[in-house]
C-alpha cells in the first residue's frame, strides 16, 4: 500500500511539473550553442493579448486551451533564431494544436512527441508545450535548430509521445501523419468534444475513425449520445452497444458506445465503409488494452 501511494504521489508530482513550466524555466532549458547567444529578451503573451503577436491565428490556439506563450531568441550578429513556446492546459491540447498546423509539405523528425520542419523552421510538441522555431539566417542553420529543438524537447518532457488514446486507432488504411485531437465542435457539432481521430482511405473512399472521450469533456457518453440523437430526431431508448447515427449533414455514422468512449466512423463523402463493425470492434479492443 505504501508503495502504491508513493507511485501515485510521483505521478501526481510529474503531472504538476508538466503543467507548470514558467518562462524562466523555458529560458533556462535552452541549450548552449557555439557562435550563438541566448538573448536576455523574453516576451510573454496570454489569451488576452496573443492576438497582438499572431493576429488571426489566436482563436484556434485559445480553442485548444492555450494558457501562455513565451517568445525567446538566439542571436548571432544580425541573424536570429526565434522560438515561440505555447503552453496549453494539457499534453493533448498541445498535440492537438501541433496536429492542426501539420503540413504534408514538411519533413517529419523524432523530436519530442513528433516534429516537422524544413530548412527555415521546426515545429514540435512535448508535454503540454507546442514549440515553433524559425531563423532569419541566409545560410542553412537547420542542424543548429534541430539541436536546439531536441535539447529543449528533452527538458520539457523526455517521454513525450502521442496521447495514448491515439495509439488505439487502427493502423490499417490510415493516412500517415493525420492523427489529431479535436477539442471542440468535431464535424460541426458543439456536443462532440475531446475527440481523437485519424484519416483513412479505402480505395478512393476517404473516411475518419474517431474516439470521443466523454469523461474528459466533463460528462458521460450517454449525455453526448442523447444530444446527438435529439439532434437527429432518433429515439432515446438505446443501450450501450453498436448504434447508427442518422446525421442529416454528415451521413449515417456507425458508432460503438463503450463506457466513457464513443467510437465512430465518419465518411467524408457519405460512402459506406467496408468492415465498419470490424473497425469499431478492433478499436474498442485496443482501447480496453490501454
Amino acid at each position: 500500500m505504501k508503495m502504491l501511494k508513493l507511485i501515485l504521489l510521483l505521478f501526481f508530482c510529474s503531472s504538476c511539473y508538466l503543467s507548470a513550466q514558467t518562462p524562466a524555466d523555458l529560458k533556462s532549458w535552452l541549450p548552449v550553442v557555439d557562435g550563438w547567444t541566448i538573448s536576455e529578451k523574453v516576451e510573454i503573451f496570454n489569451p488576452d493579448n496573443l492576438f497582438d503577436r499572431i493576429n488571426g491565428a489566436a482563436p484556434l490556439y485559445i480553442e485548444n486551451n492555450f494558457r501562455e506563450m513565451t517568445q525567446l531568441e538566439y542571436t548571432r550578429g544580425d541573424d536570429y533564431i526565434s522560438i515561440q513556446a505555447y503552453r496549453h492546459a494539457t499534453p493533448e491540447d498541445a498535440f492537438g494544436m501541433y496536429a492542426s498546423e501539420r503540413s504534408p509539405d514538411l519533413k517529419f523528425f523524432s523530436i519530442g512527441g513528433e516534429a516537422q520542419g524544413d530548412d527555415s523552421g521546426i515545429f514540435f510538441f512535448a508535454g503540454n508545450i507546442y514549440v515553433k522555431m524559425w531563423s532569419s539566417a541566409s545560410e542553412n542553420v537547420f542542424a543548429t535548430m534541430e539541436s536546439i529543438a531536441a535539447g529543449l524537447a528533452n527538458r520539457i518532457d523526455p517521454a513525450a509521445a502521442y496521447p495514448p488514446i491515439i495509439r488505439a486507432l487502427p493502423k490499417e488504411n490510415m493516412v500517415p501523419h493525420t492523427e489529431a485531437y479535436i477539442t471542440a465542435n468535431y464535424i460541426g457539432h458543439t456536443f462532440l468534444n475531446a475527440v481523437y481521430m485519424a484519416k483513412y482511405k479505402q480505395g478512393n473512399k476517404p473516411y475518419q475513425v474517431f474516439i470521443v472521450d466523454a469523461g474528459k469533456s466533463g460528462g458521460n457518453a450517454r449525455d453526448v449520445l442523447d444530444k446527438y440523437f435529439t439532434f437527429t430526431k432518433q429515439p432515446l431508448d438505446y443501450k450501450e452497444n453498436r448504434l447508427t447515427v442518422n446525421d442529416r449533414y454528415n451521413g449515417d455514422i456507425p458508432v460503438l458506445w463503450q463506457g466513457q468512449y464513443i467510437i465512430g466512423i465518419f465518411s467524408e463523402n457519405g460512402d459506406e465503409i467496408a468492415n465498419a463493425d470490424n473497425i469499431l470492434n478492433k478499436t474498442a479492443e485496443a482501447l480496453s488494452a490501454l
